[in-house]
């Protein structure tokens, strides 16, 4: 059996207080910003997800994986790879890991002259880390299938 190839996607950047999340197409390259999840509890995260590929029907998933900056697994590793494979079951999508490495200082580049407010800035920074995860896969792809 061979499997299509994935073109629209929705990117998870997992956190412990609030989980961004991007649409993205491979065809086009372009990665948007969705919406911030603003919840420490792990079941509500993963409803809202779950709600969310309801809503975009994306084909496939993308995960931020985060690395020490040495390439080496953080202690959330361990934590983003089993969530992968959560999402993986109750989707029956592919999920694909990325290196999250330096994703949230893109996004904070990105808007050091927005003329937002740090309150502004920091509700909008998970959103565009995960627009940012899902750019570095169009970029250079998988480090991982969950």
């Amino acid at each position: 059996m061979t499997l299509r190839e994935p073109s629209s996607f929705l990117c998870v950047d997992p956190g412990t207080k609030r989980t961004g999340l991007a649409l993205g197409d491979r065809g086009s390259g372009i990665a948007t910003p969705l919406d911030v999840i603003r919840t420490a509890s792990l079941d509500e995260r993963l409803r809202l997800i779950l709600l969310a590929v309801a809503r975009e029907k994306p084909d496939a998933l993308i995960m931020g994986l985060p690395l020490h900056m040495d390439g080496r697994d953080s202690p959330a590793a361990a934590q983003s790879r089993l969530f992968a494979k959560q999402l993986k079951e109750k989707t029956q999508l592919r999920v694909f890991l990325v290196d999250e490495r330096t994703t949230s200082d893109e996004a904070d580049e990105a808007m050091a002259q927005s003329g937002l407010t740090h309150a502004q800035k920091k509700a909008r920074r998970d959103a565009l880390a995960a627009a940012a995860i899902l750019r570095r896969f169009f970029d250079e792809g998988a480090l991982e299938e969950a």
